[in-house]
């Protein structure tokens, strides 16, 4: 390919990143007849202006889901999966909420629960948990501060959990993959692994259109999840196969 200036290659490389979910410097730069110096410089550069998230070896698309976890600016269908996954928490229930737009959903529905004790690695859904009147007991991970996934990672947050035991995990996800489970952008799925394993019942809160995303990481496997939640439009086929993997699928109603 004939040689461009730097803004040109840059937006060349959005475009394939758009195209294709995910890219690689050694390709990127065969592609752009360049050094991969240059291509690291680029992709760090775009990572900088918030347009990609760098991985190793390359670079994929950033996670849809936003930042901004306010309730009231959940999409009706998070709001629709996150009120069919409350239904499966008794009151007295121990269990973990993990990080992110989908999970977070679930705050609003618990403030008619009694007597829950809740994990959770986001300083989001702490406070925000803190601040119901039903006041549920409310426990961090601690850890390492993950600036990607705004959420406490590493070994420290698995000690903690493994101090405990717990009824059910509240996991978001990415991406659903129809033979190997949920998938993350984020290459550090320790973390949730553990909140799988020290918990009687693994929910995942997915809508159903991220069937239809390509996500290199695996976190969970089908053979650790009890449950997906999901929205009403998932393709009949699709949760045969899951149900198939022994995985329970509800289907939440979306009101426009």
């Amino acid at each position: 390919m004939q040689k461009r200036n730097t803004q040109q290659r840059r937006r060349a490389i959005i475009e394939r990143l758009n195209s294709q979910g995910e890219v690689s410097v050694d390709q990127l730069a065969e592609l752009f007849s360049t050094s991969e110096v240059t291509i690291r410089k680029d992709l760090a550069e775009l990572e900088n202006n918030g347009l990609l998230l760098r991985k190793f070896g390359g670079a994929v698309l950033l996670p849809a889901e936003s930042s901004e976890l306010s309730s009231e600016k959940l999409s009706s269908r998070k709001k629709a999966i996150a009120a069919k996954a409350a239904t499966l928490i008794q009151d007295h229930n121990r269990i973990i909420i993990d990080s992110g737009s989908t999970t977070a959903g679930l705050l609003a529905e618990l403030k008619n629960k009694l007597g829950l004790v809740v994990m959770t690695n986001s300083l989001h859904i702490a406070n925000s948990l803190l601040e119901q009147e039903n006041e549920p007991k409310v426990l961090m991970t601690g850890g390492t501060w993950d600036a990607q996934s705004h959420s406490f990672q590493g070994q420290m947050a698995e000690q903690m959990l493994r101090a405990y035991n717990f009824d059910q995990a509240f996991l978001g996800a990415a991406g659903l993959d129809l033979e190997k489970g949920s998938t993350t952008f984020n290459e550090l799925t320790h973390l949730s692994r553990v909140m799988a394993e020290v918990s009687g019942q693994v929910v995942v809160m997915a809508e159903s259109e991220k069937l239809q995303r390509k996500i290199p990481n695996v976190e969970l496997p089908w053979s650790t999840i009890s449950v997906l939640v999901t929205d009403d439009q998932i393709d009949s086929k699709a949760k045969q196969r899951i149900e198939q993997q022994g995985v329970q699928v509800l289907c939440a109603e979306v009101k426009d």
